[in-house]
This record gives C-alpha cells, structure tokens and sequence, in this order.
C-alpha cells in the first residue's frame, strides 16, 4: 500500500488549510491519481487495520439497491432480522448520516434517499415521449405532450456490455445524478467508475473510480478495498481477471483532529498484502444470482497481516 502512503506524505508536504462543510477543517490538495495491480494481492492497507466487514457489507448493499441503514446492518450480521439484532449490531457505518443528515431531511426508520446503491441499480430520469413517423423514424413530440420515467439498472447493464461487447468505451456507472441529490442524506463521494477489458481475447478486467471528496484518513482505505472488491466480484461474474485498480481523487484532504493519527501511521512498515478469497458456492451466473447465494462472512482476506488500529472520528 505504498501508493496510499504517498498519497497522504503529498497532502503532509504540500496540502493547504481549507475550511469544510464539516467545519472541522482539513488540509488538502487537488488531483490526485493511486493505482494498484491486483496481481500483487489485494490492496488492503496495513499500516492499520481495516474494517473488512463494514467494506463487505456496504458493497453488497449498494449492489442491492437499498438505501435502508436498517438492511445495511442486517447485511452487515449475515442477514439477521433487524428486529432480532442488539444496539450494538444495529449501529453501522451509516448511522451517524442518518442520524444527522438523514433526519434532518424527514426520513424515518432508517432510510436514506436515493444514495448510492439506488443508482447503481434503479437511476431514474426523465425522457420525452416519442411517435413514429410516416418514414418509420422516431420524432420527438412536441413540448406540451407528456414525457416518460425511464429506470436503469446500471449494474445489470454494465455487466452485459462487459460480456457482449468487452472493448466499449461505455462500460460506466454513475452515482451522481443531479435531480437527485436533495433527495440524498449524503451526495456521492466517490460518484462514477469505469470498467476496461484488456488482454489477448479480452482477459484482464480494471476498474477506476472517481471521487470528488477523498477523506484520506478514514475514507480512502475503505473506498480502496470497496472498488477492488467491486472488480473481483464483478471479474469474477464475467469470465475475467482482475487487473488494475485506479483512483481518480478530487479534493484530497486530512481533517484536522486526523493529523496525529496519520503521523503515526507513516512512521508504520508496511506489510504484505492479502488474498481475496471470493465465495466457492457463489451463484456467478449473474449479479442476482450472485447477491441471494452470498453473505458478508464468506469474504476472507487470507493472510491479512495488520498493524494496530488507529482511531480517528468521522466528520460528519
């Protein structure tokens, strides 16, 4: 995780005092680019210790299309009813947004809007309503007749592109989509990724993702093993290898109360990386399939060597 590393040494030497929302404040620079082979194993940071379970879990669900923190936390304990689990089991790493952000904008039980997963698998938008002209070709009708819903399931497509047609330029999903965003107890950080097949007979699959708010503390190893997980699972259902993982990083910061914490973490030795071991009795013949035969412990690291965890607060 040397890329890691460097990433936050950039922001220690070169990063600038900014206010945020959060109004905790955070040094930060723009820009910023970290890749990994993940023939290398996979890229877990070592330097501290990762919460492997909440990275499973909060993947899954995003691939549910659930924007429920109350399914999130069933997902997060194997799928064990929310009415059965303890205080402590319900807490997940999205209770502090609901609490905060999602309240504040009128949900209840849990709900979230329209985050994440909902795009992913239900992105929603608006076209107008065509009719066929004498020709045979389609016109749009005029302004004052009605216009359709259209919902996209993202994930869906973009595993069939990958499958059908593997050298697209298409293979894209997007988070970010703007007649929602004041529906969403947080708008999406990381807000788009991109699939590419490469390789003689198309191999090697690599995904990059692009965020626009990097927490480097916090988010960013998370976010890492989130989209590394993403390009196995999904290399896994096509029929390819993993190959590269890239980030793309916008406003790459270190919130203040982190400093300690990271300054620590740079004076750690890195270790050797893990293996992802995905589940053997998997349904990979497509993502449903897939989604109903798993849960959250049949993901291993294997050999995942850490050293000790570092507490930082989350900003929200």
């Amino acid at each position: 995780m040397k890329q890691y590393l460097d990433l936050i040494r950039d922001i220690m030497a070169h990063g600038t005092e900014r206010k945020d929302r959060t109004g905790v404040g955070t040094i930060s620079v723009f820009g910023q680019q970290i890749r990994f082979d993940m023939r290398n194993g996979f890229p877990a940071v070592t330097t501290k210790s990762l919460t492997w379970k909440a990275v499973v879990s909060e993947l899954l669900w995003f691939l549910e299309g659930s924007a429920s923190e109350h399914r999130l936390a069933e997902i997060k304990n194997d799928n064990k009813p929310y009415a059965e689990l303890s205080e402590k089991e319900r807490r997940t790493i999205w209770t502090a947004n609901y609490e905060n952000q999602g309240k504040a904008l009128g949900y209840t039980d849990g709900e979230l809007g329209r985050i994440y997963g909902c795009q992913w698998v239900d992105f929603r938008g608006i076209t107008e309503a065509r009719e066929e002209t004498a020709n045979g070709h389609n016109a749009y009708m005029n302004r004052n007749t009605c216009y359709h819903l259209i919902e996209v399931n993202q994930i869906q497509n973009v595993i069939h592109g990958i499958k059908t047609d593997p050298w697209s330029r298409r293979l894209l999903v997007s988070a970010w989509n703007p007649a929602e965003l004041s529906c969403m107890s947080l708008p999406p950080c990381h807000y788009s990724f991109q699939f590419y097949v490469s390789g003689v007979d198309g191999k090697y699959l690599s995904l990059m993702w692009n965020q626009r708010s990097a927490d480097c503390a916090i988010g960013i190893p998370f976010n890492i093993a989130s989209y590394g997980l993403l390009l196995c699972i999904i290399a896994r259902i096509t029929g390819k290898k993993p190959l590269h993982l890239i980030g793309s990083l916008g406003d790459c910061h270190i919130y203040l109360n982190h400093l300690d914490g990271v300054i620590e973490q740079l004076q750690r030795t890195p270790k050797k990386l893990p293996e992802l071991i995905l589940p053997e009795k998997a349904d990979y013949s497509d993502i449903n399939g897939f989604l109903k035969s798993v849960k959250t412990s049949d993901f291993v690291l294997k050999g995942y060597e850490h050293c000790p965890a570092i507490k930082f607060e989350m900003a929200v």
